[in-house]
């Protein structure tokens, strides 16, 4: 028999789960350092100040790769605590290496779907800024409509962060990126910090791969809207 609250519950998944390749290394760091970093899924609110012990701005990242960038950024701002989203175990293995040999206090890694993360886990206005750093573009016009950015996603998240909160999203595909700027400036309470486009801003370290593109005449675009402050019209 068919469950119907499963089906209205499945969304559109904006990545496919694919098999890569763990290291020894990475599986090693799975094994003994998950149980300390790693937050499972469950359906019921996060305790953001019990999972990193402490009260101290959150930023949530989705999507974080290999997590070079995560591990960069949450070296060089020890006052906030990052709760970091991402599908592939390689990233998982990676990132918690970078934990470890960093010796990173303010990083907890979540292994699952953002949309179930965000709808489940997270309260309403307890973020303090978001980033989405590269998300997968889906170039092909059939495949636009597994992309994260969209606008059912984006109030949803708008939810989650405090008044004055931010998001940060950055990518490298132009047409993504006309894509985000229309859907973001679409959501009645966000405000655009720029004209259109952001400066990248300092915090965001510039990737291998992203430098490599530069200097190929390839470019980037960074968008950083805010969640318009409570008495604002």
């Amino acid at each position: 028999m068919t469950d119907h609250t499963d089906l209205k519950n499945r969304h559109i998944r904006s990545y496919v789960l694919r098999q890569g390749r763990v290291s020894v290394a990475q599986q090693r760091a799975i094994d003994n350092l998950q149980p300390r970093y790693g937050i499972p899924y469950v359906a019921r609110p996060l305790d953001l100040v019990q999972t990193f012990r402490r009260t101290a701005p959150v930023i949530l990242e989705i999507g974080f790769g290999m997590g070079d960038s995560t591990a960069t950024i949450a070296q060089a701002h020890p006052e906030n605590d990052y709760l970091a989203l991402e599908v592939h175990t390689p990233g998982v293995g990676n990132l918690l290496k970078l934990i470890d040999a960093g010796q990173l206090r303010n990083i907890r890694i979540m292994q699952h779907d953002a949309v179930e993360v965000l709808r489940d886990m997270i309260g309403d206005d307890t973020l303090d800024g978001v980033h989405i750093f590269f998300p997968d573009p889906w170039h092909k016009a059939r495949h636009n409509k597994r992309r994260l950015i969209q606008s059912p996603f984006i109030a949803q998240l708008v939810r989650k962060l405090k008044p004055g909160g931010y998001i940060h999203v950055a990518t490298d595909w132009q047409d993504y990126a006309e894509q985000v700027l229309a859907v973001l400036s679409a959501e009645p309470l966000l405000q655009n910090t720029a004209s259109d486009y952001a400066p990248r801003p300092s915090y965001r370290p510039l990737t291998k791969f992203e430098l490599r593109g530069l200097k190929l005449g390839h470019g980037v675009w960074d968008l950083v809207f805010r969640k318009k402050p409570i008495n604002s019209h």
